[in-house]
């Protein structure tokens, strides 16, 4: 098996993305159909997560999928835990992450905001990324090294100061994060207070699209959910934006890590130094 170091050029993933962006906008079909419907709902751990019956069928058909194309390939998903296709052999190095419903909450309070998500990762690196929004019925994709795109062709966020009078962000956290979390009371109060609106749209695939395309001016992540960060990550950066870590030392977006290292600022080169000094008032302790 070769290794994939951080450096190294992409492996041609023309039919991995074909595949990919199929089976996302399947996806997309099967929960817009049904989002107006009635559906099953059940509580997912105990800090208020959801999952719903949704959430299982867009992950059935999407790891069904992936697993008809690339047999061999491991594949993780947000409800259904790990699937390995190899019998034998030595392990193939690939690693599928879907999130079949990133915004589950939403869908249950009726709120038309969620995406289809999937990463493809070889040697923990992500090297695919796919978002599909069934409501707008927009796909966005990204390959390393080869850019992201979308409906209309390469994303690429118009260069320029930051917004005045103060830039739009989004903000993310993990699920283990407790409610009333000192890190997260004063980094978001900090945030809050520098931006002209702080966007939490329990969508982090949602916001991290947006970002891509230039909707929002930049993104600040605490202790981030693994399963939809590769795609995310992976569309920034090759859209031309700055990923860093909460102390501004580089950002890794290998999966496999702790939660403590999914901490992150994004936006556009000339932002990032006014989000950088916005997080360093604050008392947030996850560093690079």
């Amino acid at each position: 098996m070769n290794t994939l170091r951080p450096n190294d050029p992409a492996p041609d993933l023309s039919f991995e993305c074909r595949i990919a962006v199929k089976a996302a906008e399947e996806a997309g079909t099967l929960l817009r159909r049904r989002f107006r419907r009635d559906f099953g709902v059940r509580p997912k751990g105990a800090d208020g997560d959801v999952v719903t019956e949704l959430d299982l069928l867009a992950e059935a058909l999407v790891t069904r999928r992936l697993a008809e194309s690339f047999p061999d390939d491991l594949i993780v998903a947000e409800e259904g835990g790990r699937t390995d296709g190899r019998k034998e052999g030595p392990p193939s190095g690939r690693t599928w992450l879907v999130d079949p419903l990133d915004g589950s909450n939403n869908v249950v309070i009726g709120l038309p905001a969620y995406v289809v998500g999937i990463a493809l990762c070889v040697d923990d690196l992500p090297v695919l990324g796919v978002v599909h929004d069934p409501v707008a019925g927009r796909t966005w994709r990204a390959v390393r090294g080869g850019g992201a795109f979308g409906p209309g062709g390469p994303l690429r966020p118009a260069a320029g100061p930051v917004a005045a009078p103060r830039p739009l962000l989004g903000w993310t956290q993990g699920h283990g994060v407790p409610a009333g979390d000192p890190v997260v009371r004063s980094l978001k109060a900090e945030l809050e207070t520098g931006s002209r609106r702080l966007l939490q749209l329990w969508a982090p695939l949602l916001t991290w699209s947006m970002l891509a395309r230039g909707d929002i001016d930049g993104f600040v992540g605490y202790r981030a959910e693994e399963i939809d960060l590769p795609a995310g990550y992976l569309l920034a950066a090759e859209a031309g934006l700055v990923v860093l870590g909460l102390d501004g030392t580089g950002f890794s977006p290998r999966i496999g890590q702790p939660e403590t290292a999914r901490s992150f600022v994004a936006g556009r080169p000339e932002v990032i130094p006014y989000l950088l000094d916005l997080v360093a008032r604050t008392a947030a302790p996850d560093q690079g």
